[in-house]
């Protein structure tokens, strides 16, 4: 009798006989060592001392009129929020989740062979012609972009965000990238605050303590240390954000506010006697100023936790949440998840990236794959809904560095759903794709070149062997353009991909004839929100 296997969980660790065994940080989270860390939320210290209200404490119109000049933003810029996915270790995109095809598009099929290796056998793959109205066999188009109909990241996004798929559009970007190694600059997040994104009170944000905020590195081109992402992957470091010091202990918030205005005014009114001669004494004046500003404002909008706590949301968590109580309190990844979305979709942050470890699963099975794609995908799709809820929109950006083949052997476990196991990695397989809600209808394809509409949805091409032809597109064999192709997408959401050449001056991705080829949408909006 043969022995049966035993699956892995969403939350174990991979050990590879062909993998050294794991030293630095990068690969314990690959191989899933190393998670979210977040705990049981239990109520914020916050709630020790602060008054819960049901709105703001209203600024005075005086001190509410200095916030413009301040430079003070309630809602950040205003550009679209945005969110990437950086799985770590080499997750599946391409085939299996995301379809994608030759030259002709997504639908332009490879191969028999190709999807083999893409890990879908030969009874689950599209029609190998160019397919017809009654011909959609496996496909699944709800999204704008083209899934796998059995996509695990489909079925995610599906269950958590299925009533907004009218107004959600995508596109796929095949692209090669290293596998096993901490060298891919796959993280846009600088780059995107370089494109205006930034929050009203941090610019970046991500789920780990790195230099991109993720496991991938950041462009070093595009690196900036003045907004080196703040780490956030548990509620409690959302509220521990803000520090509104022991002044609502004593007070309640309506008169803790009250207290810095006046502070604010006392301050300006003995600056005002200050001599001014010199610029530098101007300057240091108006920092003054404004920083009690800041502080009465701070006091006003986050006085109460529940204003940061996606804990406390009821739009996230409960009965009406997009996370169930015992969904939330039971998996980490759910409130890294719903801690970075309440930070960015709100405003309070420009940018940020949910990092999710273990995902270089290449197992030998395909359930222990199928499992955390699906986590992931649910993921995805609570940022999304969450977007709906609040109502702006928003780009989503999933990336892994490297990806992983089959060798054709199918796993038919419940949880395998008779797909191909993953034998390997292999960097040739590999793709990212975005997903844009638009709250006033789903984003259109671009229309300023020649090129069809549905062109836009593929940037670059896999060969019929399924690998990806790594002429077809700057980024395809170069993740530093893959970043910039990126940006320049997250640019033309706001009508303002005229100005990527003037942000990045040293950009390689050609002429703006050939960019306008790199642009999957249209304008969403114009300028900002």
């Amino acid at each position: 009798m043969s022995k049966k296997q035993r699956y892995l969980s969403p939350d174990e660790p991979l050990r590879h006989p062909d993998h050294r065994r794991p030293v630095t940080r990068r690969e314990f989270l690959s191989q899933g060592f190393l998670t979210g860390l977040g705990l049981v939320t239990a109520p914020s210290i916050f709630s020790l001392f602060a008054n819960p209200r049901a709105a703001y404490a209203a600024l005075s119109p005086d001190v509410e009129a200095l916030k413009a000049s301040c430079g003070i933003a309630t809602q950040g810029a205003g550009k679209i929020p945005f969110i990437c996915f950086d799985l770590a270790g080499g997750a599946n995109i391409s085939g299996s989740n995301v379809l994608v095809g030759k030259q002709g598009g997504q639908l332009d099929f490879l191969t028999t062979a190709g999807y083999s290796k893409l890990g879908l056998p030969g009874d689950m793959i599209p029609p190998l012609v160019n397919p017809v109205a009654s011909t959609n066999d496996f496909i699944n188009s709800d999204l704008g972009l083209a899934f796998h109909s059995d996509s695990a990241f489909l079925r995610g996004i599906q269950e958590k965000a299925g009533a907004r798929v009218a107004n959600i559009n995508g596109a796929v970007i095949p692209a090669r990238s290293d596998n096993d190694t901490g060298n891919n600059p796959h993280n846009p997040m600088y780059g995107i605050y370089q494109a205006g994104a930034d929050g009203s009170l941090l610019s970046l944000i991500g789920s780990r303590n790195s230099d991109s905020g993720g496991n991938s590195l950041a462009p070093v081109t595009m690196l900036d240390p003045a907004v080196r992402p703040t780490k956030v992957d548990r509620p409690t470091d959302v509220t521990g954000m803000v520090d509104t010091g022991q002044l609502i202990g004593v007070l309640n918030q309506s008169d803790a506010v009250a207290v810095m205005e006046s502070i604010q005014r006392i301050s300006a009114m003995k600056l005002g006697s200050v001599d001014t001669k010199l610029t530098a004494d101007a300057v240091i004046k108006d920092l003054v100023n404004c920083g009690y500003v800041k502080a009465a404002d701070i006091a006003d909008r986050f006085g109460d936790p529940s204003t940061l706590n996606p804990a406390l949301d009821p739009a996230i968590v409960g009965a009406s949440g997009i996370f169930s109580q015992t969904e939330f309190d039971g998996d980490s990844e759910f409130r890294k998840t719903a801690s970075v979305m309440k930070m960015v979709i709100n405003g309070f942050a420009g940018a940020g990236t949910i990092s999710m470890g273990g995902y270089d699963y290449h197992t030998g099975d395909r359930s222990t794959g199928e499992i955390r794609d699906l986590r992931a995908g649910r993921c995805m799709g609570a940022c999304l809904e969450y977007a709906a809820r609040v109502g702006v929109p928003l780009m989503m950006y999933v990336f892994s560095d490297g990806s992983v083949a089959s060798n054709g052997t199918i796993d038919n476990s419940v949880d395998g759903r008779g797909k191909g196991v993953w034998t390997g990695d292999n960097s040739s397989t590999a793709a990212s794709f975005f997903l844009v809600y638009d709250p006033n209808g789903g984003a259109q394809l671009f229309t300023g070149d020649n090129l069809p509409p549905e062109q836009h949805r593929q940037i670059g091409y896999f060969r019929a062997d399924a690998s990806v032809e790594t002429a077809s597109s700057p980024a395809a064999n170069n993740v530093n353009l893959l970043v910039e192709t990126v940006i320049l997408n997250y640019m033309a959401l706001h009508g303002e991909q005229a100005n990527f050449a003037t942000l990045f001056p040293g950009h390689g991705l050609g002429s703006s004839t050939l960019m306008d080829s790199l642009t999957a949408f249209n304008p969403i909006v114009s300028g900002t929100i």
